[in-house]
């Protein structure tokens, strides 16, 4: 059975007709992880400042800059409302690219027989490295962008962005407001899909042709470019959103 990089998740167990793989794994994972991170926060909160932990400050100044970000972009009214979206969808993106790098992630395998066959496939693999999760990630921030859009101006002056028969040229810009909405989800979608799984390959591909110590600095690469994916997504979402529930002009 031979290495090889898969550009799709790979099948690792079966629930009756569920699939599970290997980057759906590690999204639960880092999801769970999230959560009991949440919890962590919160109980930091309530000890005094020279009993907090080290991490809790380093936590706690990422959030105090996505808060701050996000005031400035929506006004303090409005902060409340969007900055758990935002704040959500850093965290969440940074945790799962950061945990893609983490020793035995891509590394460890494990057997399994499919259609009587048997397959050499990752246990573990990077969730953003699957374009099943980057296009739902996307999908979620331009429905999000709607949402919000309407919910704040209304359907009909939301609407009136997209479908203007004032004129030709406003009805002909509006189609193409329409189609630049579309193209969001491709652009969100296999911008964050291919920064990790083009760092993904790099790092194999180092692994394989040189000792463990020379793709050290890759792997510091690989942290700054996960870092700026995960600013990337979030910041361009708060400002569609932004730019949505803003009156057409």
């Amino acid at each position: 059975m031979e290495e090889k990089i898969s550009i799709k998740p790979e099948p690792i167990l079966h629930i009756g007709d569920f699939q599970i793989t290997n980057s759906y794994l590690t999204s639960v994972i880092v999801s769970l992880l999230l959560i009991a991170l949440i919890f962590w926060y919160k109980k930091q909160l309530n000890l005094k400042s020279d009993h907090r932990s080290k991490l809790f400050y380093f936590i706690h100044f990422i959030n105090t800059a996505i808060y701050e970000f996000t005031a400035s972009l929506f006004g303090s009214k409005k902060t409340d409302i969007f900055f758990p979206i935002i704040a959500s969808f850093f965290l969440f993106i940074l945790v799962q690219n950061w945990f893609g790098l983490l020793p035995g992630v891509g590394s460890i395998y494990i057997k399994v027989i499919e259609h009587g066959q048997p397959h050499k496939y990752h246990l573990l693999r990077g969730a953003t490295a699957d374009l099943n999760l980057t296009l739902a990630l996307a999908m979620f921030s331009v429905i999000l962008t709607q949402f919000y859009g309407i919910k704040i101006l209304g359907f009909k002056e939301y609407i009136s962005k997209f479908i203007n028969f004032a004129n030709p040229i406003a009805f002909f810009t509006g189609i193409l407001e329409i189609i630049s909405e579309f193209s969001k989800i491709i652009s969100f979608a296999f911008r964050l899909f291919g920064n990790i799984f083009a760092g993904e390959v790099m790092i194999a591909i180092i692994a394989s042709l040189m000792p463990i110590l020379m793709s050290f600095p890759f792997l510091v690469l690989e942290v700054f470019v996960g870092l700026i994916q995960a600013l990337v997504f979030s910041m361009l979402t708060a400002v569609f959103i932004n730019s949505a529930i803003q009156k057409h002009h």
